[in-house]
């Protein structure tokens, strides 16, 4: 079974840390960096309208509803390494 069948079939509902693409994990390490949309964009050279999007997009697979959760989320998937 394949670990997304493994997870229905578990109930679990919330994505998998593999769900996200390579962008987005880069856009989540800036976040938790503590860098604003504005400068995210900047360091990435892509518009803020952009990066929102992909912030929009990481919530929605992890099953958020804000910045907070979403670090929080990732931290408990592994998707940020701590210290």
């Amino acid at each position: 079974m394949r670990r997304q069948e493994l997870s229905s079939a578990r109930g679990d509902s919330r994505r998998r840390p593999e769900d996200l693409t390579p962008r987005e994990q880069q856009i989540l390490g800036l976040i938790w960096s503590g860098l604003k949309n504005r400068e995210i964009a900047t360091r990435l050279k892509i518009s803020v309208k952009t990066v929102e999007a992909h912030r929009a997009t990481m919530m929605k697979k992890v099953r958020v509803s804000n910045t907070a959760q979403l670090l929080k989320a990732a931290i408990q998937d592994r998707l940020i390494q701590l210290g």
